[in-house]
C-alpha cells in the first residue's frame, strides 16, 4: 500500500506547512519494545497513583488550550473557538476517568450458589494500538487513552497523516505530565507498519476511529491475529422532527449541530426527517441561515480532496433532481472551502441517500407519518446515533426506542459528556468509548474464585 507522508497542509490556503518522515521499521520495533517493557511496571502502579498522573494530563490540556486549538486550525481548519472547546472536553474526559476510574475498575462480587467467594476483577491486558482520525485530533485520543492509562494498559498511538502537529503536542503533554517512558508512544506509521504492529504478539488490542474502509481493513487484521478491536466508524444519523411548539429553536439546534466542526462530526444530524406540515417552514428557515453566512466567514473542510468529494456527492444529487436551496459552492483549488448548503429531494438513486456526507450539508427529508419517519430513519447501513423531537415526549420516545443506533436521544441532538458512552451498531462499528463502558473494553475480566 502506498502511503502519504505525514504533513501539515493548511486547508484554508492549500499551503504545505510542515512535513515529517514516516517511521523507520527500526523505530516501530523500538516503540513496540518500549510499550511492552513499560507495561510490566505500569500495570503494577496502584490505580490511585495512575490517577494522579492522568489528572496532571487533564490540567496540561486545560493550560495549553489556546496553543492546541491553533494547531488544529492550521492542520484541519477547525474554528479556533471550537478547538478550545474540544481541548476543554479532553480535560473533562481525563478528569472523569481519573476520578471515577478506581470505582469503575473495582472488583465486582458475583452471587455464588455453591459456596466460596467469586469476584470479577478488571485487569489490564497489555500494549494497545490506537489509530485516530483528523476530525477531532485531541478528543479522539482522550477517549481512548484516558480509560486505558487508568486501567494500566500502555498505548502506541498512530494519528492521521494530516495532523502530525496535534499528535506531537499530545505526546508532549503525556511526557510533561509524568506518564512514564513507553506508556504512551506516538508513531508516524505507514499502512504496512500498522499491519506489523497489529501482528506483533506483544500488542493485545487495537482501537480505530475512522472510515468504514479503514475499519474493515483493521478489523480483518485484528481478527487474523486474534486481537480484540473497537471500531468507531461513520454515521448518517437521523434527526426526526415530529412536531414542535418552537420551530425556530429546533431549526437553530438542527443547523448548529449539523455545522459543528464544519459538518465533519461522525454523529452529526446528517439526515433531517421532518413531518410534512412543518417541512416547508423548516427548510426555508434553514435556507435563511445558510444564506446569512457571508463568504469568507466560514471555515474550510479538512482538505481539498474532502471538499471535492463532498461537491461530487451534492452535484450527483442535483443532477438527478434534488434541490440545492443555498450554498454548495466549491472554492477554487487548492483551498478547501465549501459553502454551507441545504439540500432536499434526495432519493434512493442518489449517492447522497446512502453515503455519509462529511461536511457542511444539511439534507432534509419530508415524511407524512411517525411510521414513515421511523422507516426512513432506519433505512441506512449506519447505526451511530439519532434523535427525535416532539412537544409530546412520549410520542418522541416511542420512535426513539425503535431507532437502530448505539445512541438514541429525545429532544436533544446528542447527549454528550465524559460520562456518556459513545458508539454504534451496524456499519458504524462496535465497542463503546467514554463513561463506564469506556473502562470495559480492553480489560481482562478475570474471574477470581476462592473456595470456602
Amino acid at each position: 500500500m502506498t502511503h502519504p507522508a505525514y504533513q501539515v497542509t493548511n486547508p484554508a490556503s492549500g499551503e504545505v506547512v510542515e512535513t515529517y518522515d514516516t517511521a523507520t521499521d527500526a523505530e516501530i520495533q523500538t516503540a513496540l519494545t518500549a510499550s511492552h517493557s513499560a507495561y510490566a511496571s505500569w500495570k503494577d502502579v496502584p490505580i490511585a497513583d495512575r490517577a494522579e498522573v492522568v489528572t496532571k494530563v487533564a490540567v496540561l490540556f486545560a493550560e495549553r488550550a489556546d496553543e492546541l486549538a491553533a494547531i488544529a486550525t492550521t492542520e484541519m481548519g477547525k474554528p479556533l473557538s471550537e478547538g478550545v472547546e474540544e481541548v476543554e472536553f479532553c480535560e473533562a474526559i481525563f478528569k472523569y476517568f481519573a476520578t471515577e476510574g478506581p470505582t469503575l475498575a473495582a472488583d465486582q462480587p458475583i452471587k455464588t450458589f455453591s459456596g466460596g467467594t467469586a469476584v470479577v476483577q478488571k485487569l489490564p491486558v497489555g500494549p494497545l494500538l490506537g489509530i485516530m482520525p483528523w476530525n477531532f485530533p485531541y478528543y479522539q485520543i482522550a477517549r481512548f487513552a484516558a480509560p486505558n492509562l487508568m486501567l494500566g494498559n500502555t498505548i502506541i498511538l498512530k494519528h492521521a497523516e494530516s495532523v502530525p502537529g496535534s499528535a506531537l503536542a499530545v505526546e508532549q503533554i503525556m511526557k510533561d505530565a509524568g506518564v512514564p517512558d513507553g506508556v504512551y508512544v506516538n508513531v508516524f506509521a505507514s499502512h504496512d507498519q500498522i499491519e506489523t504492529i497489529i501482528a506483533d504478539p506483544r500488542i493485545q488490542g487495537v482501537s480505530l476511529t475512522g472510515s468504514e474502509r479503514a475499519g474493515s481493513i483493521v478489523a480483518a487484521l485484528a481478527g487474523k491475529n486474534l486481537k480484540k478491536c473497537v471500531l468507531e466508524l461513520g454515521g448518517s444519523d437521523p434527526m426526526v422532527v415530529l412536531d414542535t411548539a418552537d420551530l425556530d429553536g429546533v431549526v437553530g439546534n438542527a443547523w448548529d449541530f449539523r455545522m459543528y466542526n464544519t459538518g465533519q462530526a461522525c454523529n452529526a444530524n446528517k439526515r433531517m426527517i421532518v413531518m410534512d406540515d412543518l417541512f416547508d417552514d423548516f427548510v426555508s428557515k434553514l435556507t435563511e441561515k445558510a444564506r446569512a453566512i457571508e463568504p469568507g466567514t466560514f471555515s474550510p473542510v479538512s482538505s481539498r480532496a474532502a471538499a471535492e468529494a463532498l461537491a461530487g456527492q451534492v452535484d450527483d444529487a442535483v443532477s438527478k433532481g434534488a434541490t440545492l436551496h443555498a450554498g454548495g459552492e466549491l472554492s477554487e483549488a487548492p483551498a478547501a472551502f465549501y459553502s454551507p448548503a441545504v439540500l432536499t429531494g434526495v432519493t434512493k438513486d442518489m449517492r447522497a441517500y446512502s453515503e455519509e456526507l462529511f461536511g457542511p450539508v444539511a439534507v432534509v427529508y419530508k415524511v407524512g407519518s411517525d411510521e414513515e419517519a421511523l422507516a426512513l430513519a432506519n433505512d441506512t447501513a449506519y447505526g451511530l446515533g439519532g434523535s427525535v423531537f416532539s412537544a409530546d415526549p412520549a410520542r418522541a420516545q416511542k420512535i426513539a426506542q425503535q431507532l437502530e443506533v448505539g445512541m438514541a436521544n429525545v429532544n436533544s441532538t446528542a447527549g454528550e459528556g465524559a460520562e456518556i458512552p459513545f458508539g454504534g451498531v451496524k456499519r458504524s462499528g462496535f465497542g463503546r468509548e467514554l463513561g463506564p463502558l469506556g473502562m470495559d473494553e480492553f480489560v481482562n475480566k478475570r474471574m477470581f474464585f476462592v473456595a470456602d
